[in-house]
């Protein structure tokens, strides 16, 4: 049976709590572009009756409604934290991977744990750190460190702020790619936003989810911009913020006032990765319409 559009709405509409909603309640569906409009589309039309019922009730997704799905029977939505674990298995997987990692480093002060996840490895000695060059790690097989700085955290601020973005961030890309998606794009991002921290300073210590951070975010402001759709559609003061922050580390204000370095390279490494593989992803999903 052919699907059938149930909503057709302008571009502008911001469908992006109802499409929650509906992943919540698993419920089969998807969204296109057609011209000016946005197209939701469902597997059969006694579905399509019901979804529409449902947005007129709850057009921005409130999540205490219950429907019936096609074939699962009567499905209820699950609201509050939990089930927006459950819906983002990838994104609660990195968060857990990194607070366990900020516990065994103890915020980056357990030097000798810390080294296993540090791009480069180095040992302390007296007030003299030694780095080991990179291409002998990589022969050793150590080819986490690739990806592990991601991990490695300085401070609770420096968690909370970058966790509560990949958070937010993160969701939006499982939701609408998906959990291998998402997977495969942090561990690129990663990879590309640390090399570019390693060229840009050479052996040094640093780590953080920022370089990831301003990837996805990359990612989804061009995606956006070429296939728009509500999921990806960020407020603009956060985008402007982020940028405006990224120049403000960049000018070196940061550090002169004694907040530590900032990983500079990482943070334009991985914008510039994210804009790439945001501007592919979009390309590709326009063609899909």
């Amino acid at each position: 049976m052919s699907a059938v559009a149930v909503l057709r709405l302008p571009l502008t509409t911001d469908l992006s709590g109802f499409v929650s909603l509906l992943q919540r309640l698993h419920v089969p569906h998807r969204v296109s572009e057609d011209g000016v409009e946005q197209v939701l589309w469902v597997p059969n039309s006694k579905l399509a009756e019901d979804i529409r019922t449902l947005y007129q009730r709850f057009p921005d997704g409130d999540p205490t409604f219950e429907i019936a799905a096609p074939e699962a029977g009567v499905t209820h939505a699950r609201p509050g934290f939990v089930q927006q674990l459950r819906d983002s298995p990838v994104t609660a997987l990195v968060l857990l991977l990194t607070l366990i990692v900020a516990g065994i480093t103890l915020l980056g002060d357990n030097f000798e744990t810390m080294s296993w996840l540090t791009f480069v490895d180095f040992s302390v000695h007296g007030d003299y750190v030694q780095f080991v060059p990179l291409e002998n790690s990589l022969a050793a097989g150590q080819w986490w460190r690739i990806f592990t700085p991601m991990l490695v955290h300085f401070g609770v601020l420096h968690l909370a702020m970058n966790a509560m973005w990949f958070w937010e961030l993160g969701r939006r890309i499982e939701w609408r790619q998906g959990s291998w998606h998402l997977l495969g794009l942090t561990l690129l991002f990663s990879a590309f936003s640390n090399y570019a921290q390693y060229w840009h300073s050479g052996p040094s210590l640093f780590g953080g989810l920022s370089g990831v951070l301003y990837a996805l975010l990359g990612h989804c402001w061009i995606f956006q911009l070429i296939a728009p759709n509500p999921l990806y559609r960020l407020p603009r003061g956060v985008l402007v913020m982020m940028l405006v922050w990224l120049l403000v580390c960049i000018s070196g204000v940061v550090g002169a006032l004694g907040f530590g370095e900032i990983a500079n390279g990482a943070h334009v490494g991985g914008l510039i990765i994210g804009c790439a593989t945001g501007l592919l992803g979009g390309v590709l999903a326009r063609r899909n319409v």
